[in-house]
């Protein structure tokens, strides 16, 4: 009689990459998007939903991963008491940006702390640009630094928004 182990039946093993892609797929990640496809479809998902920043009249100008650009010009009904942007709108266009960058890797992240220093009022008119960038990304937990500037290149305000990963997708990918 043969020991146990020599009449134990094996399943053949896949080769490593068969693997993979089967854990990826079945992980929900499409494995034919790259890291800047996957940003896009997340944007794109989002930019659909996102009720405040269009009602705003924010553009978004550029998106990748861990990165995002947007653009906003400020209007009258902006404007604070002191005839500048009310410092409230400036932050919303900082957080906006945040958001995008934060989900540009398809994991529905949201904010758990931001702050913002305003360096120089922004004006009726002026052309509002905030650039967002990953400083790091570890686990579930993001930093990322977002600087506003008008339309002569002028700091505006700089922001920083600390994210975490939470359950599910921006986006699905296998639709």
């Amino acid at each position: 009689m043969g020991s146990a182990d020599s009449t134990r039946r094996t399943r053949p093993r896949l080769p490593l990459a068969s693997r993979a892609s089967l854990a990826l797929r079945d992980s929900g990640l499409n494995m034919h998007k790259t890291p800047q496809q996957l940003a896009e479809a997340a944007a794109a998902a989002m930019h659909a939903r996102d009720r405040a920043s269009l009602a705003l009249g924010m553009k978004l100008l550029k998106v990748g991963p861990g990165l995002a650009s947007m653009q906003m010009a400020i209007r009258e009904d902006m404007a604070n008491v002191h005839d500048t942007c009310h410092g409230g709108l400036i932050f919303t266009l900082a957080d906006s940006t945040f958001a995008y960058a934060c989900n540009s890797h398809n994991k529905n992240a949201v904010a758990v702390t931001c702050m913002i220093e305003y360096m120089r009022p922004a004006y009726v008119g002026d052309v509002l640009t905030a650039t967002g960038r990953e400083q790091g990304l570890e686990g579930r937990n993001g930093v990322y630094d977002i600087r506003v500037e008008n339309q002569k290149s002028e700091l505006v305000a700089l922001f920083r928004g600390k994210s975490t990963q939470i359950k599910g997708e921006v986006t699905d990918l296998n639709k």
